[in-house]
């Protein structure tokens, strides 16, 4: 993305008779392409944080009756989050006794 020099608004890319050329369409600024433009940048991922508190967080939880998906085992541990607006219920995060297996109801 390039940007216009005078007013910062993003410049739009058209072809004129076989000619590339930037321009802007908030001021009368035009730039002529005479080579080819390519730039890269390498942009660093974000570390994921674990919104359930990690491995630590399970070993409190509660259990309660609930069928896992996987191995159908009966236990489950089970953290309730409001990861939504406040009108909206809770989100309900179980972690399988047997397996390990982690799912969610909303």
């Amino acid at each position: 993305m390039h940007f216009c020099p005078h007013c910062g608004s993003m410049l739009q890319l058209e072809s004129i008779s076989d000619r590339l050329r930037f321009f802007c369409q908030t001021c009368p600024y035009v730039h002529q392409l005479t080579t080819r433009v390519k730039s890269e940048m390498l942009l660093d991922r974000k570390e994921v944080d674990d919104v359930l508190g990690g491995p630590d967080a399970w070993k409190n939880a509660d259990q309660a009756d609930a069928s896992c998906p996987r191995c159908s085992h009966h236990r489950a541990y089970y953290q309730q989050l409001q990861i939504r607006s406040a009108d909206e219920p809770m989100t309900t995060f179980y972690k399988c006794v047997e397996c390990g297996h982690r799912w969610r109801e909303d």
